[in-house]
């Protein structure tokens, strides 16, 4: 159902647009007496025709997936494990080819972690400088934006992290610091793979006002989440995947509900109102 994207188009700006995507992944299924140079240079010579005698197996991970992304938009992007949500959005931002269908893009798509690209060997202080740069900000830009960026990381809220190489830092502290540091430039489309997950609530609200900002700049904001919580206080729009297939796309409360039913989650119950222990006695 594509009706989420369709309706109150009229007067918005496209910024994306999927035209019946497939993605494929080709796997090899074989492996023994195949490792050589020759031989897999020969492979990708006659990859259409050899695909079934080397054991190749096709992995249909995105299917005929088609919708419209709007200026101002923030979309949230969900499904259970495998269902093609990070696989749309490397292709969105053109790391993956598709094998049928068509992406068109306004702008240039940046995938949170990819653009920002963080080295393990270097400084948190170096990777900042590092990563705006890869985003395209000049040198004085990301000087202007630096210690804005470290705060918003809250890196350094234990100690001085940020002198010290992304080695010794947690996979939430390294996450944190490439959404601060992508989040330090308006994006035309900005594809977030679940930067949200990571941090206290402190830093998801942080990081929710800021998509709002991103958004009010003219951008558009994609989230991959398995937290429905920072979906519904993040994104007015839902895309829902499953088995590669678009299996919905509408208002967020719309979609999440029938995604709950359908995973059998659901909303925590509102507390009933505490009823006195023993019942006032009866007027004469």
């Amino acid at each position: 159902m594509g009706a989420g994207g369709a309706s109150g188009a009229a007067g918005k700006v496209p910024t994306v647009v999927a035209d019946r995507v497939d993605i494929v992944y080709r796997v090899n299924g074989t492996g023994a007496g195949r490792g050589s140079a020759t031989a897999a240079l020969n492979r990708i010579l006659r990859r259409r025709q050899t695909e079934q005698a080397a054991g190749v197996r096709r992995v249909h991970a995105v299917r005929k997936v088609s919708f419209v992304a709007y200026k101002g938009e923030a979309i949230g992007l969900i499904g259970t494990n495998g269902s093609g949500k990070s696989t749309l959005l490397k292709a969105v931002a053109g790391l993956l080819p598709v094998e049928s269908g068509q992406i068109f893009t306004d702008g240039q798509p940046s995938l949170l972690g990819v653009n920002a690209a963080l080295m393990n060997d270097l400084t948190g202080e170096r990777n900042v400088l590092l990563g705006g740069l890869a985003m395209g900000m000049s040198r004085e830009q990301v000087k202007e934006r630096y210690q804005d960026i470290v705060d918003f990381s809250g890196i350094n809220e234990k100690g001085d992290f940020i002198t010290l190489p992304m080695r010794t830092y947690s996979s939430g502290m390294a996450a944190r610091l490439r959404f601060s540091i992508a989040a330090a430039k308006d994006h035309d489309v900005l594809l977030i793979d679940e930067a949200l997950a990571t941090g206290d609530r402190s830093f998801q609200k942080r990081s929710e006002q800021r998509i709002r900002e991103l958004r009010q700049h003219a951008g558009t904001v994609f989230l991959v989440s398995h937290n429905n919580k920072s979906i519904r206080d993040t994104c007015e729009r839902v895309l829902w995947l499953e088995r590669g297939e678009l299996r919905m796309d509408g208002p967020t409360e719309e979609v999440m509900k029938e995604y709950e039913a359908f995973t059998g989650e659901k909303k925590p119950a509102a507390k009933p109102v505490a009823k006195p222990a023993v019942e006032p006695a009866a007027k004469a």
